[in-house]
């Protein structure tokens, strides 16, 4: 028979069990600072109708899509998690309590073309904050601090949140007259961080943006001082649209109220040059980025938007939310050596049986496990010297050997395997978990 030659698609991640177990570790520690701010959790289909996710869609997002059919059916799969949550809150709505706080960790899909660090199928790690009718700006101050906490709890001191509002950008653009090209001026200012000042310019130009208006843009972008002073300048430059003073006020009132949520002033500022490529995005906009290594992009980002559902009904239902892209955030963090993958198992006792009776060793385990100890049975019929080379390879803590002589004496021997050093004690789960402890 002709052998499959084994192979993983272009684009899609797999790990080993040691960087899988890491993997695994920033998922939970993400979730349970999700769940710490009461955000409940939401799982929403992979496959959705392709009408249902393209409601708001089109362009790029229709081209990178993975779409087919299923006899009648066209189907997708999610190339993120907004959309299907607008699509459940519409859905739900006269189940849910509102405001309705959710979090949703999932994979999704976008194929675009695959390179370093990007992938096809990744995963996302999402909040959001729905409101009925309305959601008080109180909600975006909040986001920074939860992400300050997230940051933080995944072992990042020296970061910043970099929080802008897309409202000043908006009606700074309506005073240049530019109101039609917003959109695509605010995705090329989006860009200024990968591509550079005099790059910006260039495609400025290429939406015949006229000289004098590219210089008040940039001029305006570039705004230096602390985030007070920044306020300051904002709002000392005479600018008299309404859209413009109302982002102004906006992120005024933002910047006031994360420092009372306790985010430390040296990790957050404003930035002008923050702009959020996704036009969903109505006001607050945030972008994370790790001081030291500036080379990851932003990390975790987000943004107020005021009417998400509006494809699946007329009801007014503002949102604000963050997001991480939890396996590009991974791999980027291991290609850096930032983070190691050196646990290698996620066992605390192996036991080791010699005896043809294994009623006595798998009762031990049972027990074991039942007061939150994970425990591995070496099933196996090997000599003892390759079973104890399996525990130092997975490099487990602790080794329990089992034969006759101990299960009469009912007293085992209990191994530090990193020590070397042996503990008889009593077969007995509460005795064996207060000695390793």
């Amino acid at each position: 028979m002709e052998k499959v030659q084994p192979r993983t698609l272009s684009g899609f991640m797999e790990l080993l069990p040691n960087e899988q177990i890491l993997f695994n570790q920033m998922k939970e520690t993400i979730q349970k600072t999700y769940e710490r701010y009461g955000f409940l959790p939401l799982d929403t289909p992979i496959i959705e109708s392709a009408e249902v996710l393209l409601a708001k869609a089109g362009g790029e997002t229709e081209k990178q899509m993975y779409r087919f059919k299923k006899g009648d059916a066209d189907l997708a799969l999610r190339f993120d998690l907004t959309v299907p949550l607008a699509k459940y809150v519409a859905k739900n709505y006269g189940n849910l309590s509102f405001p309705f706080r959710r979090y949703q960790i999932g994979k999704v899909y976008r194929g675009e073309r695959a390179q370093k660090g990007r992938y096809r199928e990744f995963y996302q790690c999402d909040i959001d904050v729905i409101g009925d009718g309305e959601l008080d700006l109180i909600n975006d101050a909040e986001m920074p601090s939860i992400i300050y906490s997230l940051i933080k709890e995944l072992g990042f001191d020296d970061f910043t949140i970099k929080i802008n509002n897309r409202k000043i950008l908006n009606g700074l653009f309506e005073g240049l007259n530019q109101k039609e090209n917003s959109t695509e001026i605010l995705r090329v200012i989006d860009k200024l961080e990968k591509i550079g000042k005099d790059a910006v310019v260039e495609e400025l130009k290429k939406l015949d943006v006229k000289e004098e208006q590219i210089k008040a843009i940039m001029d305006f972008i570039e705004i230096e001082g602390t985030s007070n002073e920044k306020l300051e300048k904002l709002e000392n430059l005479g600018i008299n649209n309404e859209t413009y003073q109302k982002g102004v006020e906006e992120l005024k009132s933002v910047i006031n109220n994360v420092r009372l949520f306790g985010v430390p002033e040296e990790n957050f500022q404003v930035d002008l040059t923050i702009a959020r490529g996704l036009d969903y995005y109505t006001g607050t906009v945030y972008e994370t980025f790790l001081n030291n290594y500036r080379e990851l992009g932003s990390v975790c980002s987000g943004g107020r938007y005021e009417n998400l559902a509006e494809y699946y009904t007329d009801k007014k239902l503002p949102g604000v939310g963050i997001s991480i892209g939890l396996t590009r955030l991974f791999y980027k963090l291991n290609e850096l050596n930032i983070i190691k993958a050196e646990k290698k198992s996620i066992s605390d006792i192996l036991i080791i049986p010699i005896t043809e009776d294994l009623k006595e060793p798998i009762k031990l385990a049972t027990e074991l496990r039942k007061i939150g100890i994970n425990t591995e049975v070496y099933l196996n019929n090997k000599k003892l010297k390759a079973k104890f080379k399996y525990a130092d390879k997975l490099e487990i803590p602790y080794v329990i050997v089992i034969g006759d002589d101990e299960i009469k004496a009912k007293k085992i021997k209990l191994k530090n395997m990193k020590s070397g050093e042996e503990k008889e004690v009593n077969m007995d789960a509460e005795e064996i978990v207060k000695y390793i402890q």
